[in-house]
């Protein structure tokens, strides 16, 4: 189960090179932008707050796309992860070595069991065999300090034993609102050869964020309450401000509606205290890669997972037993997870055969806490300290608590034939086995709303035969054409009270009743592409059809804090799409390239919701998918000349619906991002008169070129069937960062 394995005609390499454009530091799903029909959001420049990002590939989302670390699964990529991790904070980006992506099904290898809509496979670098080290420093916009530092041991001894180990620092002021951003890394790797084609490998990371989230907004106040709203936290008079807010939301003395507030339909869920993410993350593996004959190759991998999360918001829908008229809420999902991949390939008269199996046992906690805040007065004279997310002290209340344990077992066969120089074909299959059981601990009524939510029971997913098949032809220099067929299935997904897409995001009741039901998301993926390449010119055109059958969907009303959440099958839907590129090099040193993408993905039928009213029908038929623009386009220039290099990139990204009626459309935008590097070396090498530094580079970085104001990331709240909804996220203004970095 390892990258390698899939057929590299419908695999997409981005190297280190085309993540080391953008800042150090940056999350590198955002070098996955250059490739057609990728969308990343965040709402940081950096993309390192993780409840603000998104990512989605040809009308999939995150959750529905593969992530995997050389090999390991890094499960869902929600903020609250219930079985994996962020690349950002699963390892450094400069400790990437390479992003394979698959736009289409994903290999019958990846360990996924969301990748109904392809596969993102990172690969770190391996030590180098020479003693070295790497320092990196970075300055930016808002008091951006970002330091990295490795460490290569070079080979030990005769057999090439060899390790690095890394430390990454990153530390910014928010581009609104107050408080800051602060995360710290550390990656060890450790290869052992054995003989001349075998080795062990050894993998661990540690992360540690620290960070205020930025509020979510809605289209009513990116349109009447400015580019500026945010939590009150860290800013002038903060706690007092969000306080008499908190009051005049409940109708109760001494509140108080801010001035810059008065336009907005829902001025009491503009700002809130406090909204803060912090997690801990321990992961790592051990892998073996052994080639038993010239021919038989075993790849087993070992790995373990232990995630901590918290996640707050000062909510005025209940109030502290102090009297003060609101409460910090905290989410606190965690996961231990460890599991075991293993697979033999075996190359035969032009056949290369690989089968592999992957178990993974996964332990998921959702707990959600109520702590008290103090009494204004108390604030103001200094007796008491308000609870924010950084400072969960006071006693609690819990307000639910969910325990869920699942068990996935995958295998897979797979075979690419050869059979002609010219000619390959690829066939294959994987079976899904994946069983989840919940418990509710606790269930706080004021809350939950509910006498009991999900618990005392579980489903099951079964998928033995999901076929896969694909081929290319060369036909001509330079002339490529290949296809690609395939079933793919999601899992139920996990997710505690109202946090997710999931059947056990509800009640009890509501579980029940839909158990008997429930059905996993599938699709057939049918895609063929062309590809031309020469020395001075390339080109593509890939085109794709997907049925998507049974779309679980999260419908959000009400507060964002606590919102009235139904999970909906929204039925079918049909996806169409082309992406056409190309890359031009005219003269050395010089490229250009362009894309543009065309995705229309729409939903096969109406939906219908019983409400208090009655039974009510959404026309939700023929919409485009929420949060996937029709149309987008991609640009990029990279010139180099003697030391210098300078590149720019460009983004279209089209209108696309907040809402599945459509009633509700988030503007189309443009975006610029553009760098230049320097190699210093040369000019600084006679003056330092010392082998001791290698290379000395000099970056600047520019984000946002425009200073646009636009929406980023959408739905992390959910969506509504019909209106506005606060669930989007703003991007960040121009932003500026300075690099220095020296190799050792």
């Amino acid at each position: 189960m390892h990258a390698q394995r899939q057929a590299n005609w419908v695999v997409t390499p981005i190297s280190s090179r085309t993540i080391a454009n953008y800042a150090p530091g940056t999350n590198a799903l955002k070098a996955l932008t250059t490739l057609p029909g990728v969308i990343y959001n965040s709402a940081d420049p950096q993309g390192l707050n993780l409840w603000g990002q998104s990512f989605l590939m040809h009308g999939f989302d995150q959750t529905q796309i593969g992530f995997t670390l050389d090999g390991v699964p890094l499960g869902s990529q929600l903020w609250n992860n219930n079985n994996g991790l962020n690349p950002a904070v699963a390892i450094s980006s400069e400790n990437i070595e390479r992003i394979d992506v698959s736009a289409s099904a994903g290999s019958e290898g990846a360990a996924s069991i969301s990748n109904l809509g392809g596969t993102v496979q990172f690969v770190s670098r391996d030590p180098s065999h020479k003693a070295g080290a790497r320092i990196v420093q970075t300055f930016g916009s808002n008091e951006m300090f970002h330091t990295f530092v490795r460490g290569d041991s070079g080979d030990l001894n005769r057999t090439g034993t060899r390790f690095y180990v890394s430390y990454a620092r990153n530390d910014t002021s928010k581009w609104r609102g107050g408080q800051d951003q602060f995360e710290q890394q550390v990656n060890a790797k450790l290869v052992q050869p054995i003989g001349h084609d075998s080795n062990i490998s050894a993998f661990f990371d540690w992360a540690d964020q620290a960070m205020q989230n930025y509020q979510d907004y809605n289209l009513n106040m990116f349109h009447h309450g400015g580019y500026g709203i945010d939590n009150l936290e860290g800013t002038p008079n903060g706690y007092e401000v969000a306080y008499r807010l908190a009051l005049a939301a409940n109708g109760r003395p001494g509140g108080a509606v801010p001035a810059a507030y008065q336009r907005l339909t829902s001025p009491y869920t503009a700002s809130f205290f406090d909204g803060a993410g912090n997690q801990q993350q321990y992961f790592g593996n051990i892998h073996a890669d052994l080639a038993l004959t010239d021919n038989l190759r075993w790849n087993t991998t070992a790995y373990g997972h232990s995630s901590y999360q918290i996640g707050t918001v000062t909510s005025p829908l209940l109030s502290s037993t102090t009297g003060a008229p609101f409460v910090e809420q905290a989410t606190i999902p965690s996961t231990q997870r460890f599991g075991i991949l293993s697979s033999l390939s075996y190359s035969i008269a032009g056949n290369e055969i690989n089968g592999g199996v992957w178990y993974e046992n996964t332990k998921f906690d959702a707990d959600k806490r109520a702590y008290d805040e103090p009494l204004l007065e108390d604030v103001l004279n200094g007796t008491a300290r308000p609870v924010d997310g950084m400072h969960l002290t006071s006693p609690y209340r819990t307000e639910y608590n969910q325990i869920f344990n699942t068990n996935t077992f995958v295998g897979y066969v797979q075979d690419t034939y050869h059979l002609t120089s010219q000619i390959a074909l690829h066939a294959g299959f994987r079976s899904v086995i994946n069983t989840t059981r919940v418990g509710a601990l606790a269930n706080w009524e004021p809350y939950t709303r509910t006498t009991a939510i999900a618990g005392g029971d579980g489903v099951t997913t079964t998928k033995p035969f999901l076929p896969h098949v694909s081929g290319e032809w060369t036909f001509l220099p330079g002339h490529q054409f290949y296809f690609d067929v395939a079933n793919n299935v999601k899992v139920l997904p996990v997710a505690g009270y109202n946090g997710g897409a999931s059947p056990f995001a509800t009640t009890q009741a509501a579980f029940e009743a839909s158990r008997a039901g429930l059905t996993s998301e599938t699709d057939w993926n049918y895609a063929v592409g062309y590809r031309y390449t020469s020395h001075i010119f390339t080109g593509n055109v890939y085109a794709y059809h997907t049925d998507f059958s049974n779309r679980l969907q999260q419908i959000s009303t009400g507060n964002p804090n606590n919102p009235y959440t139904v999970i909906k099958n929204v039925g079918d839907v049909a996806m169409n799409g082309v992406d056409a590129g190309f890359e031009l090099r005219p003269l050395h040193g010089l490229s250009l390239a362009s894309s543009i993408s065309y995705d229309h993905a729409t939903y096969s039928n109406d939906v219908t919701q019983t409400t208090s009213s009655g039974v009510q029908t959404y026309a939700v038929k023929g919409q485009q998918v929420v949060a996937y623009p029709r149309l987008s386009w991609k640009g990029q220039l990279a010139y180099s000349l003697h030391e210098a290099f300078f590149h720019i990139d460009a983004q279209y990204i089209g209108t696309r619906n907040l809402s599945y009626t459509g009633d509700e459309k988030v503007p189309a935008y443009w975006l610029a991002n553009a760098g230049i590097r320097y190699d210093l070396t040369r000019l600084l090498a006679h003056r330092l008169q010392t082998r001791i530094v290698h290379k000395v580079t000099l970056d600047l970085n520019v984000y946002n070129l425009a200073n646009e104001h636009y929406i980023s990331t959408m739905g992390q709240n959910g969506f509504p069937l019909t209106g506005d909804y606060q669930s989007v996220v703003l991007g960040a203004p121009r932003q500026f960062f300075g690099t220095i970095s020296a190799d050792f």
